[in-house]
């Protein structure tokens, strides 16, 4: 007999839109299995019902499915958004993540005038190009430092770029032509950057070969400086392509997966190889659900990947490339070669990979075993009954009372939390009272967990002394939070680390651990981290308070023509020491304005 509970698929699957959007897998009692995003629903949502799936998890999470529910989106990138809000309030069990606190570092060429190169991380901006993505930061430097050497494109951000009256240090080492003091012309600039594009798009023998040209052309004409030059360029380029990296000699994208399982756990080793040149790996670490072996997590690793960053030509895998081809189908409309290594090359590639996924398994294992010492360190000298395993930090930074800044940092399992980090401006109070400004902070932070609006840390940490701990105290008291277990960290003599006393709430005396305590080496670190979190969100307020408020009061200066006098000035110091006749040549100033402005600058 058929249980009339049981989820009919075909008549749900016939009710889905093509549209973009989030599904949700929701099991007995109304428990979502699984989030997933989907550029049409109706073929995604339908790969898990209509055929065999070759994942154990998934096909384990597909046969305790009760009901779907949907959301379609009016983009995907909408729709990567949601499924990212809900993943994190919903927890699903099935989830694999793989996303870490940090993008991936692309090169950026800006769509300036006289194109600007630089590191770049996040969002990209309209009519730049960008080239990536790289592994690391080491790779995306080392490469902006051949770039300079050989090309001379200008790094300087654009305030500096637009404000030079000289050439700069950069500019006498031969690593910047000099386009802000009209050095070199538009078009030999825009020669250059035509070559850099080139060696970025993978062209690096094709770029050798112009440059040879215009060498021998240089001196057929006898310009033999500008033939010294390119000669010296293609030196650099030869000795780049010549250097120890596996490199396949041939203009090529490829990305090298290797999945490996280890005493335990579980690594995705990816390396990529751009322009046929290897530029370093980077290992993931799968969380968020319980992984059934190494090929699964490989299949949620290039799901999520390959949503958010660019697919090369070619991937090579060491396990699963039929299950991943078919990934890659729904994903993207022209799929990848997909592969098991053949050649030479792609062999050693693969080696590599595979050898630093093993060696980054033994890395983590014995950071973990680290951590867990270190958790237990704590849980004894303050008898704790449980070793915390979320501990939250908070200080205060202000400078005479001015542009005062609560930070609030969070470890969760020995490991910092940067995604969890909260600055709070605090306003309200005398100028300078810190332990005013510590009952602030913790009351709208503990004020919203007492109302289950956020997570109960299981330790706090308060960077002061008693009096800050007892403040902190009765707060915790007032909104009903009296339980949890707090500890003040008082600086030692010298403010030298290793002679801090731990400060008790209950008036007990101060407990100083000595250097060698393992728990005070965390409590340390996470104090450390509210500190340079709180002081660098305070000198940012402080620098745009006094940057901004002195422009900002003068009647008729807005956003748009503080700016403007900024960059025309490079500064609030030089416009403070223009004449009205300086800032009458800014667009927008008018001479009743002009006046105005030096006169509340003086």
């Amino acid at each position: 007999m058929t249980d009339p509970t049981a989820f009919d698929a075909k008549a749900f699957l016939r009710t889905l839109t093509e549209n973009p959007g989030v599904y949700r897998m929701i099991g007995a009692e109304d428990k979502v299995l699984y989030v997933g995003k989907a550029k049409n629903l109706k073929r995604r949502v339908s790969s898990y019902f209509l055929r065999t799936q070759s994942s154990p998890r998934i096909a384990m999470m597909v046969a305790q499915v009760h009901r779907v529910d949907v959301t379609p989106t009016r983009s995907e990138a909408e729709a990567l958004i949601l499924e990212n809000n809900l993943i994190k309030s919903l927890a699903p069990r099935y989830n694999i993540l793989f996303r870490d606190d940090k993008t991936y570092p692309y090169i950026e060429l800006s769509a300036d005038e006289f194109p600007r190169l630089a590191y770049h991380r996040g969002a990209f901006a309209k009519g730049a190009r960008y080239f990536g993505p790289f592994p690391n930061a080491y790779a995306v430097r080392e490469t902006i430092h051949l770039l300079q050497k050989t090309f001379q494109l200008r790094t300087c951000e654009n305030t500096v770029y637009q404000n030079r009256s000289r050439p700069c240090l950069l500019n006498q080492i031969k690593r910047c032509t000099g386009p802000c003091v009209d050095l070199i012309d538009k078009a030999a600039y825009a020669a250059d950057v035509r070559l850099a594009t080139r060696f970025l798009d993978g062209q690096a023998n094709e770029v050798i070969d112009d440059l040879t040209r215009r060498m021998q052309t240089a001196a057929e004409r006898l310009a033999f400086e500008e033939a010294a030059a390119c000669r010296d360029q293609v030196r650099v380029l030869q000795a780049v392509l010549h250097r120890q990296f596996v490199d396949s000699r041939k203009d090529e994208d490829v990305d090298i997966l290797a999945a490996v399982e280890e005493d335990g756990l579980i690594c995705i080793n990816i390396a990529m190889v751009r322009g046929g040149r290897h530029l370093g790996d980077r290992p993931q670490f799968p969380s968020g659900a319980a992984v059934a072996g190494a090929a699964d997590a490989l299949l949620a690793f290039v799901e999520q990947h390959y949503a958010e960053h660019p697919i090369p030509a070619r991937i090579l895998l060491n396990i699963g490339a039929e299950a991943v081809r078919e990934i890659l189908a729904e994903i993207t409309d022209r799929p990848p070669g997909v592969i098991s290594p053949r050649y030479a090359a792609e062999k050693a590639w693969m080696e590599m990979a595979e050898n630093n996924a093993s060696l980054a398994i033994q890395a983590r294992a014995r950071d973990t075993g680290r951590i867990e010492q270190r958790l237990e360190a704590l849980r004894d000298v303050l008898d704790l009954p449980e070793a915390p395993q979320r501990i939250e930090c908070f200080d205060i930074s202000h400078t005479m009372g001015e542009a005062t800044v609560a930070s609030c940092v969070v470890c969760e399992a020995g490991a910092m939390k940067r995604a969890e980090y909260r600055r709070y401006n605090i306003a309200g109070i005398t100028p300078g009272d810190d332990f005013a400004a510590m009952r602030q902070v913790l009351e709208r932070r503990y004020g919203k967990v007492a109302a289950g609006e956020g997570v109960c840390p299981d330790l706090i940490l308060i960077d002061g002394g008693k009096g800050q701990v007892s403040a902190a105290a009765e707060i915790l008291g007032d909104v009903g939070l009296e339980s949890v277990f707090m500890v003040g960290v008082a600086k030692g003599e010298g403010r030298k680390a290793g002679l801090e006393t731990l400060i008790f709430p209950d008036g007990r005396e101060g407990l100083a651990l000595g250097g060698a305590s393992a728990a005070l080496h965390l409590i340390i670190e996470i104090r450390d981290e509210a500190h340079r979190f709180a002081i660098t969100g305070h000198r940012a307020k402080r620098g745009k308070a006094r940057i901004g408020s002195k422009l900002d009061d003068i009647p008729g200066v807005g956003p748009a023509r503080r700016r403007s006098l900024l960059a025309a000035f490079g500064g609030l110091d030089g416009v403070r020491s223009a004449t009205i006749e300086d800032l009458c040549r800014v667009e927008g100033v008018s001479r009743k304005l002009a006046e105005d402005i030096h006169a509340a600058l003086r």
